[in-house]
């Protein structure tokens, strides 16, 4: 009896021991795989951060990025199918497809078709809790992306017309008739103000939109730290895109005597309208024709100012991550949809191939990164999809067709990474 009682115990032992360790195995695998962040920043141009030569804006936390990594100056957008350029751009993310293909699966998404196939799912896939807020701007469903979702934000806010304001006269797209377009006509125009909350905008809810997502975002940092899985965080604000709204005491910051024009500044570029960039485009509509300096200054003005108050929020979600105590095992990519002309050769939108306007800053950091470090080399920004993919150590499916630049990042081989760039032309 005594005996076939230790045979059944060693039977026992036997069977649970190798099933404890199976499971210890892919919960130490898990555990080894690193934490992403994704920060997405909206119409944010490359020559937007101090650290990187802007000596005229205040950047202090996105100026921290830099220091603590590598900056790509050369990431590039790759291109769109329509004036909303951020549409084709975050298509691209979410898809892992070039511009060629993304606009395919755009479709399918409309049409409730491959929902799997997503930078989202790759994750999850992978062993990650996946979270997400803010802008999305996408056919697929957010919810279907991510684990979790909070507070999905439009396209863009939209304007108010308060009844205090004086519309513009000679505002001729019936569309556009609304403050904040079209202006300043004058040094006496006062058709529009960045911090009355009247007008609706980043100032609708009560809360600006970019302290509503940096509040979200807190909270998506504080609930994943919490998982035993590896978390993955695509945290898209909608700022500086338009209307470029923040506190008076960020727009005062940004006296217009302080600010300089672009050298290449044009009054009227002659091909606008050849090339699709007439007045009645929505982002072009936001300054009178002929451009003028105080009008490029004016918008300047806002649009640094709805920087800087973006990278106060960037500075919280940067004290959060490092309170977890998982800063150690975290990738942090930073960087915005497109870049921005505003006023260079006589544009304001992101709708050309100029590089200000297919250009902007992307910033890694992470284990193995160098820090304060610079990388010219030619990326894509949607690379970070290829990028995260090997770092999350899962097969990069077929239809992605992006690079990983990791080798890049960490300093070690721009040859092989130049070869493959080139293998996919």
């Amino acid at each position: 009896m005594q005996i076939k009682f230790i045979k059944r115990l060693i039977f026992i032992f036997c069977a649970i021991i190798p099933t404890l360790v199976f499971t210890s195995t892919l919960k130490a695998q898990s555990n080894s795989k690193p934490n992403i962040v994704f920060i997405l920043a909206d119409d944010q141009a490359w020559y937007t951060i101090h650290a990187l030569g802007n000596n005229e804006i205040e950047t202090p936390n996105l100026d921290r990025l830099v220091r603590m990594g590598k900056s790509f100056t050369n990431a590039y957008n790759m291109g769109a199918w329509g004036g909303a350029v951020c549409v084709a751009s975050r298509a691209m993310f979410i898809s892992g497809r070039t511009i060629w293909h993304a606009k395919e699966l755009d479709n399918k998404w409309h049409q409730g078709q491959a929902i799997n196939q997503t930078w989202g799912k790759i994750m999850e896939e992978g062993g990650y809790a996946t979270f997400m807020t803010g802008k999305w701007h996408v056919e697929v469903p957010a919810e279907k992306v991510f684990n979790v979702v909070t507070d999905i934000r439009p396209g863009m806010p939209e304007y108010k017309t308060p009844a205090k304001a004086a519309l513009p006269g000679n505002v001729t797209n019936k569309n556009l008739n609304i403050p904040g377009y079209n202006r300043p006509l004058n040094v006496n125009d006062d058709t529009w103000s960045p911090y009355d909350t009247s007008f609706g905008g980043y100032w609708e809810g009560g809360v600006h939109w970019s302290v509503v997502f940096k509040n979200h975002s807190l909270e998506h940092i504080h609930a994943a730290a919490k998982q035993d899985k590896p978390f993955f965080l695509y945290l898209a604000s909608n700022a500086p895109h338009d209307p470029r709204q923040s506190p008076k005491d960020y727009v005062d910051r940004y006296p217009l005597d302080k600010i300089s024009m672009p050298k290449s500044f044009l009054p009227v570029n002659p091909y606008k309208d050849s090339i699709g960039n007439s007045a009645g485009l929505r982002d072009e509509a936001l300054a009178p024709f002929p451009r003028t300096e105080l009008a490029i200054k004016m918008h300047t003005r806002e649009y640094y100012a709805a920087i800087t108050f973006l990278d106060k929020q960037i500075g919280d979600i940067l004290d959060a991550l490092e309170t977890t105590g998982k800063m150690n095992n975290t990738y942090i990519f930073f960087t915005a949809d497109h870049g921005l002309a505003m006023g260079r050769h006589g544009f304001m939108g992101k709708q050309t191939l100029f590089e200000h306007s297919m250009k902007p800053p992307l910033i890694v950091i992470g284990p193995g990164i160098p820090k304060n470090t610079i990388c010219n080399t030619p990326v894509y920004i949607q690379d970070i999809v290829a990028t995260s993919i090997e770092l999350a150590q899962v097969k990069k499916p077929a239809y992605v067709g992006f690079e990983s630049f990791l080798s890049l990042a960490k300093g070690s081989s721009q040859k092989r990474f130049m070869m493959q760039f080139m293998a996919h032309i």
